[in-house]
């Protein structure tokens, strides 16, 4: 079954977000929004968003950060029926036009994981550029491979079996750690993994949530837990690479 949606994780994006939401209904994916405790002016942007048709809201009480959001929206689509959920960002950095590349990838391997791999153009903020490949070198580390040729970009499409019976059974960063973790606790499980280019841009008058101490220290802490648990799992990882 192939029953794609997609999820939104927002707080306080309510100038971007009913032009993603747009998109992705012209499109004729049913949309998932997460509100993460967002302001009351957000909230009624949402409200007012979810009752056009397709449209489906759930609100955290307490802001849980990305990754909880993302969380708790892949939970809300599997319980709606929805095999598949498209992540995407409510401040418009990801380029929408690349929706039906990605689901029609995900059709044909309704079992892999559908990733972005970023082009940017000039509006990204250099530290965060080379940030990344720190970031990268380490995700090589821990998965002993190459597989993953970007963790951090938020455009992806899930089939959400695995994705939630990982869930279930792991505590994954609830905050700008996730989009790294759970690709890396993924390729530990032998998830199949598609990679497919796509334009990021940065709009100038976007909003980031990024807090650039503690969100890096999570990172850290991540990179470092990650490395323990690789190495537990090195003779499984490595024995992949050497059986015929």
């Amino acid at each position: 079954m192939h029953k794609p949606c997609a999820v939104i994780p927002v707080f306080n994006h309510e100038l971007a977000v009913p032009n993603v939401v747009k998109a992705l209904r012209a499109a004729g994916l049913p949309c998932v929004l997460v509100d993460d405790a967002s302001s009351q002016a957000c909230a009624q942007v949402l409200q007012a968003l979810a009752r056009e048709d397709g449209v489906h809201l759930i609100r955290l009480q307490t802001n849980q950060g990305k990754g909880g959001a993302v969380m708790a929206g892949f939970q809300e689509a599997a319980q709606r029926g929805y095999s598949h959920a498209l992540q995407v960002d409510a401040d418009g950095q990801h380029d929408l036009s690349d929706i039906g590349r990605f689901l029609e990838l995900s059709r044909q391997h309704p079992k892999a994981l559908i990733c972005g791999y970023p082009q940017y153009d000039q509006s990204v903020p250099k530290g965060r550029l080379y940030a990344r490949y720190l970031t990268h070198v380490w995700v090589w580390i821990n998965t002993l491979s190459l597989q993953i040729r970007d963790s951090m970009c938020g455009f992806r499409v899930y089939p959400l079996g695995p994705v939630l019976r990982l869930i279930d059974t792991v505590r994954l960063g609830r905050r700008m750690d996730f989009d790294t973790e759970i690709l890396v606790r993924l390729a530990w499980r032998h998830q199949p993994m598609h990679w497919l280019p796509t334009k990021v841009h940065y709009p100038e008058d976007g909003l980031s949530h990024f807090r650039l101490f503690h969100d890096n220290a999570l990172i850290s802490k991540m990179h470092t837990k990650l490395f323990f648990g690789m190495l537990v799992r090195a003779p499984v990882l490595l024995w992949r690479k050497v059986r015929p």
